[in-house]
């Protein structure tokens, strides 16, 4: 399995001390061990996952430039036994791998909020019609801009049982506000769980590798807030948070419609976090009330 190693991706890092990397992992990976257990991954299930990817990262990630990726250099590398090493070679969770029907979705939603003759003088989604003659804006038109492999009546079927348009009395199709977030037992949510999160560390673990930040992370936070105001701040920091990510996706639909394509992709995400004494917020138990 010594395939020939591409060019190192990590060789201009800045070298990390282990000792550093303690108090940050233990405060990033204590929402996702409370996630694991609520989820029942045990902790040797845990275990086995990280072995796999430490030994995909360091065969994939740290090779050197010209020379073979080894079992020995593996080992090296992660503290794993050579002969593990030799077993779990080519193992590891894929992390770009995108499902057919969700990037499909996507696609067309974000297209809805994006395209003017789609979106009304306000940039909001226009309610659609099923047909219309002559090209004219539908739900037909706006799922076949995006794909003609699929009918438009199927994905409006399917779009209806997930709840993420609805049907007014005047026979047009509407999107419903929040379609892109993803609820209950929608497999969405874990998609977008782990590339969401990969891209939020990712960049985090570039910009403290790397002589200079390479990329935007940044934050405004306040403690020692009521809990009123903290709930206040909440709800206008997702309002301006949406409005942002509304005007990025519509100067990107259309600057995609010029580009000529390529093997890069670009996410730009926005997250709030809010907690009180007793961890994160339960808004339904929360006696805080509105400001």
């Amino acid at each position: 399995m010594n395939a020939k190693a591409p060019k190192s991706k990590v060789g201009s890092s800045a070298p990390i001390a282990a000792a550093k990397l303690h108090a940050p992992l233990a405060r990033m990976l204590r929402p996702l061990v409370r996630l694991c257990i609520r989820g029942g991954m045990t902790f040797p299930a845990l275990t086995q996952l990280l072995r796999e990817l430490y030994v995909n990262v360091a065969e994939h990630d740290f090779a050197l430039e010209g020379k073979e990726q080894t079992d020995s250099r593996v080992s090296l590398l992660t503290g794993i036994h050579r002969k593990e090493v030799a077993r779990l070679r080519g193992a590891g969770a894929p992390v770009n791998a995108v499902p057919a029907t969700l990037s499909r979705t996507s696609a067309i939603i974000a297209r809805w909020l994006a395209a003017p003759e789609f979106t009304d003088a306000k940039g909001d989604p226009l309610p659609l019609p099923r047909t219309a003659d002559g090209g004219a804006p539908s739900f037909e038109t706006l799922v076949e801009s995006i794909t003609k492999d699929v009918r438009p009546r199927a994905v409006l079927d399917e779009w209806l049982d997930r709840k993420l348009v609805t049907i007014n009395d005047d026979d047009e199709i509407m999107l419903v506000e929040d379609a892109f977030v993803p609820h209950g037992d929608d497999d969405r949510k874990w998609h977008y769980l782990g590339r969401n999160l990969h891209d939020h560390v990712a960049a985090a673990e570039l910009n403290v590798s790397s002589a200079a930040p390479r990329f935007l992370e940044r934050a405004v936070h306040y403690d020692g807030l009521s809990a009123k105001l903290a709930k206040r701040l909440e709800g206008r920091s997702r309002e301006l948070a949406m409005e942002a990510l509304k005007v990025a996706n519509r100067e990107a639909n259309r600057a995609l419609a010029k580009d000529k394509g390529g093997d890069y992709r670009w996410n730009f995400g926005i997250y709030i976090y809010r907690e009180g004494p007793d961890g994160p917020v339960d808004d339904d138990a929360d006696e805080g009330g509105a400001a």
